[in-house]
């Protein structure tokens, strides 16, 4: 990486990661773990996750044996290709990841394009975005929750019918300013492959590889 490291280890990005996800998802506190964290989210689909920042074959296998349930999922800061020979095909991999960080600063204010409008709201901490097309119906979203020095970017979605406008950049600049205001310098995301370009192309770097797996009790 060619900026300074803005961690000291990738447990702690991990925990900085956890802890601003947590505020953001309205999820429980993370109870520490010998190999990691684990939070209850508390949907039907998503139930717990357990998040491991000491991800060895050996502690994979003995997590996947004892959580094995459904809507509990795995978080590893490793690349699938290492991971998924290591579990039974009942857990099911939401594909690369990655772990991304960038330095915050202030954000000019940058007018939406012709027709949509940007609206903004905090709660709890958490700011959060919503782009409307001309006919008032959803373009674009994404929220970010400052947890001191880190914030998180969150929830970061373009509608199909309104890509290559420039809402996505035009969110997560919005979202990285006002994270900055709120007195964090170091911004940290959970990217998908769709949305790792966005971020680079906004000077956001990867940290760390990141998959999570889903146990599904009936396979496909």
């Amino acid at each position: 990486m060619t900026q300074q490291e803005p961690f000291d280890s990738t447990a702690d990005a991990v925990r900085a990661w956890v802890d601003g996800w947590v505020v953001s998802r309205g999820a429980a506190d993370p109870v520490p773990q010998p190999w990691g964290l684990t939070v209850d989210v508390g949907l039907p689909h998503h139930a717990t996750r357990h998040v491991m920042t000491h991800a060895d074959e050996a502690t994979v296998r003995k997590l996947a044996e004892a959580y094995g349930a459904p809507a509990v999922s795995l978080k590893m800061f490793l690349e699938p290709d290492t991971v998924m020979p290591w579990l039974g095909r009942e857990w099911i991999s939401d594909g690369p990841g990655w772990l991304m960080t960038t330095p915050l600063r202030p954000s000019p204010e940058t007018a939406a394009p012709d027709g949509y409008t940007l609206k903004s709201w905090r709660r709890g901490g958490v700011t959060r975005l919503l782009a409307l097309a001309p006919d008032g119906g959803f373009a674009a979203r994404g929220q970010v929750a400052p947890t001191g020095r880190t914030a998180v970017v969150d929830q970061v979605e373009t509608d199909a019918a309104h890509r290559r406008k420039g809402l996505g950049a035009l969110v997560m600049r919005t979202l990285q300013g006002a994270a900055y205001e709120q007195g964090a310098t170091v911004g940290v995301l959970g990217a998908t492959t769709d949305g790792r370009g966005l971020y680079e192309a906004l000077g956001w770097q990867v940290y760390a590889p990141l998959v999570g797996v889903t146990y599904s009790a009936d396979p496909t």
